[in-house]
């Protein structure tokens, strides 16, 4: 969710949603098990933020307050703006295709939204964002392996009141964002909210002269809020949002000039623009993505709407959610040349038109969700409950077709790899009920269960032109291959690849809690969770769109919630042991027949987490605010020993592919390698069972990605005030660390000291780590500062902010793809001013 997630101080915690008080922290209320609650008494590992928590930290987005979660890594996908990746306790997910669901469930106002390819929504009016820890398979359902994160939107207040900012900053950005509050009568009121915001972007294109990275996007809410009754409330809010945003490949030296390190560059030739009728991709693509120039534009429809009806005994509430998604996007992920190798360890600068290698998407989503749920308590008190039906509807489209530029002719050869129609369909219905069995006033038995029936199905049409028998031909191919439809999804050994796919789930939760006293609450639980099946939707040959398994996940936990010292201080701690089955894992890799990427998802193994995660806060004194959040992990990937050496697809298990690297490695074969003349047969001397999947360039198994072992966040903030002015000023400073991380699946890192193989093939670089790391998958340990400064008018009517993020221009590797490092975003800065009436 990235964007305007409001602005005021910050303190990210536990949880949070009433203010510090002068005499202590404040009370966390937190709807975590789906009803109000005090956070320190569930039995629930969360972090939550309220609205005034996240300009304190400088979160403009969700993808900043991924920061200050223990052991969350986020990031946007790679190409992406609009997508924030979450990796939480190992579990996460970059792809974006709609056969893939993301395993950190994102919620809206209770609405569940599926698609990851924009849930970097720009939100504006929030009241609070939490982020469940864990799955969340009972209350939430499916697609909660890892997490999930809710966002709750604020409604509209009882009388007239709003605010209205703006911003100017770094890259010549824009901000403008207002609110108003608007009473109707005495019983309904409406909220209208928009922004707007824009910059020139951070990466300059050496070849096009464009700049590249921007952010331009705008949107609006119409909320509302009617007491229809004393026991009838209803809740809901519009939303239309639009944002063009791309996270393009970028270096931190100039790749035409390496002595340039002054900035963020690119050289890929594909221009951007919103339709070029006569731009690179016309003729080579059909339907309307061949005008697309180099962009990721994004149009998003929200409704949601919650009748209540009920008090706190029993409480009914009909939650109605739809989502109309349009995404295209034409994006370069090869910046507009080769992909490295150890025969290219840095492939020379092209400036290919065409892009080196480019996607082009049109995407269409809606979904439509309807949960009816009951909250109550019974036996005056002994128990409490929620239970409830939930149903879930998707349809989508998505017209897509890849591009990869070979060099064999002046400019460039844009070969084309596939262009299709992916049609993918969804249906979900489920029951739950988790009830908190109130044995005495310190012990609570908690026990809950859901049941979901999912089913879905998928359909190819290939846009070339047909030749019968099975075999479609478009421009720029060397000659027909078969075409990417149903008929043709046969896998290498024969078997039938399935276009439905159905599963029965029972996800439970138990816990048992108990409060030592007013002030202490010690818990433990086991939660199971499941993330939905799918299809390699971006495999180019029939043979690749192999299906895989849904992933469940069982989570033990353990921990405390404590205030100290008359609520000055609050520490919570969690430990956990998170054990997944059948892990998906998406991987990309060069083909060395072709040089282009080979994209494939299985469920390669399972997987073992177990960490800790404390987070403190504190008030020592008035006004002046302290937190820290730290997260340990130990994870690692889980081969079966019993395993087949082929599955029923004919895709090699892992424990067999390890066997036979190892093997080729011995026999003097090399893994990496590449006809070091351009794409072709690959030499005689690969080691083609390593550098691939979850193998690493050596033969062992690779590190799980994004999992770095250590995550720490810390910060303090101090709202002085300006002696009889009424004027108060509130300096902020916090920092954010990870440690050592992979980021690429296979672990692949490509080092410059060149060297001969034993068959007598001699390549420039190699990926056993002799020399000088060039690009790759390694991300070292890092730490970002973030900071502001905020005066404040008597009564918080007005307010002037100057703000850094990342105010030490730190570097590191986000993310991995085809051997090619993604840089995080340089330092921004930016002046606000705001007015409240």
């Amino acid at each position: 969710m990235a964007a305007a997630l409001a602005s005021a101080p910050a303190m990210a915690q536990d949880g949070q949603q009433t203010a510090q008080t002068q005499t202590g922290l404040g009370t966390i209320v937190v709807t975590a098990q789906r009803r109000e609650e005090n956070v320190q008494e569930i039995p629930i590992a969360i972090s939550a933020f309220n609205q005034a928590e996240l300009e304190n930290r400088g979160v403009s987005d969700a993808l900043d307050l991924a920061q200050y979660v223990p052991n969350l890594v986020g990031l946007n996908n790679t190409g992406l703006g609009s997508a924030n990746s979450y990796f939480l306790r190992g579990i996460g997910n970059t792809e974006t295709i709609a056969t893939f669901d993301p395993p950190i469930g994102t919620y809206v106002d209770d609405v569940y939204i599926s698609r990851q390819n924009a849930n970097n929504l720009s939100l504006f009016d929030v009241e609070r964002v939490e982020v469940l820890r864990g799955p969340q398979g009972t209350l939430f359902g499916r697609n909660t392996t890892g997490g999930a994160i809710s966002i709750v939107l604020a409604e509209p207040g009882d009388e007239y009141a709003g605010y209205a900012e703006i911003g100017y900053g770094s890259y010549d950005s824009w901000l403008g964002r207002a609110s108003v509050d608007i009473p109707i009568a005495d019983t309904f009121a409406l909220k209208v909210s928009g922004f707007v915001e824009r910059d020139d972007g951070y990466v300059r294109n050496v070849t096009t002269g464009q700049r590249n990275n921007d952010s331009n996007a705008w949107g609006a809410r119409l909320g509302w809020r009617g007491e229809l009754s004393d026991n009838v409330r209803w809740t809901g809010s519009f939303m239309h949002i639009e944002s063009d945003g791309e996270n393009q490949l970028n270096f931190d030296c100039n790749p035409a000039n390496p002595t340039d390190c002054d900035g963020r560059f690119s050289t890929t030739g594909l221009i951007e623009g919103a339709r070029l009728t006569n731009g690179p991709l016309v003729g080579l693509l059909t339907g309307e993505k061949q005008f697309f120039g180099m962009a990721n534009r994004t149009e998003n429809n929200m409704i949601t709407s919650n009748l209540e009806i009920g008090d706190r005994d029993l409480r009914v509430n009909v939650i109605t959610g739809y989502i109309d998604l349009r995404q295209r996007f034409a994006l370069d992920f090869a910046d507009g040349r080769g992909l490295p190798s150890i025969s290219s360890p840095v492939p020379p600068v092209q400036g290919f038109a065409a892009g080196g290698f480019t996607i082009a998407n049109d995407g269409s989503h809606e979904q439509f969700t309807q949960e009816i749920k009951l909250t109550g308590n019974l036996g005056d008190g002994l128990v409490d409950f929620v239970a409830g039906l939930y149903y879930f509807r998707e349809w989508n489209t998505t017209d897509f077709g890849d591009i990869f530029t070979l060099g064999i002719a002046p400019g460039g050869f844009p070969l084309l790899l596939a262009d299709r129609v992916l049609e993918n369909n969804a249906e979900a219905w489920a029951g739950y009920v988790q009830a908190d069995f109130n044995v005495t006033d310190a012990l609570t038995l908690t026990a809950g269960v859901r049941y979901t029936d999912e089913e879905k199905d998928v359909t190819f049409i290939d846009n070339r032109g047909s030749l019968g028998n099975g075999l479609c031909i478009g421009p720029n191919q060397f000659g027909p291959s078969p075409c990417l439809i149903n008929s043709n999804l046969i896998a290498s050994n024969g078997a039938q690849i399935p276009t439905e796919q159905s599963v029965d789930v029972w996800t439970p939760r138990f816990a048992i809690s108990y409060q030592v006293n007013p002030d202490f609450m010690v818990f433990a639980s086991a939660t199971r969770g499941f993330k939905s099946g799918g299809w390699n939707a971006r495999g180019t040959s029939p043979g690749t769109l192999l299906p895989f398994d849904p992933e469940f996940a069982w989570s033990y936990e353990a921990g405390f919630r404590s205030e100290w010292f008359d609520r000055r201080l609050r520490l919570n701690v969690t430990g956990y042991i998170l054990d997944v089955s059948g892990l998906q894992t998406p991987s990309a890799l060069i083909n060395p027949n072709t040089g282009a990427i080979d994209f494939i998802t299985r469920n390669f193994a399972d997987y073992e987490n177990m960490g800790l995660e404390v987070e403190i806060n504190a008030q020592p004194l008035p006004g002046f605010n302290v937190f820290a959040a730290i997260g340990y992990q130990d994870d690692e990937y889980q081969i079966p020993s019993n395993a087949p050496d082929f599955d029923a697809f004919g895709v090699q298990s892992v424990g067999a592919q390890q066997a036979a690297c190892r093997a080729q490695l011995a026999a003097g074969l090399t893994a990496g390698g590449r006809d070091p003349d351009g794409p072709g047969p690959a030499p005689s001397d690969q080691a083609t069972a390593c550098a691939n999947g979850i193998v690493t360039a050596d033969g062992s198994i690779a590190e799980p990605v994004r999992t770095p072992d250590w995550t720490l966040a810390f910060g303090a903030s101090y709202e002085a005030v300006l002696g009889n002015s009424g004027m108060t000023l509130t300096p902020s400073v916090n920092a954010t660390y990870q440690s050592d991380q992979e980021v690429g699946t296979s672990n692949v890192n490509i080092f410059d000291a060149g060297f001969t193989s034993p068959g007598g093939v001699a390549y420039q670089g190699n990926l056993a780590g002799n020399g000088n790391f060039v690009t790759g998958s390694f991300s070292e340990a890092h730490w970002i500062v973030n900071s502001s400064l905020t005066l404040r008018g008597e009564d918080d009517n007005w307010a002037l902010t100057l703000e850094c993020n990342n105010c030490f221009d730190e570097e590191y590797i986000q993310s991995a793809l085809a051997n090619y490092s993604y840089l995080n975003r340089p330092r921004t800065w930016m002046v606000r001013g705001r007015i409240t009436f």
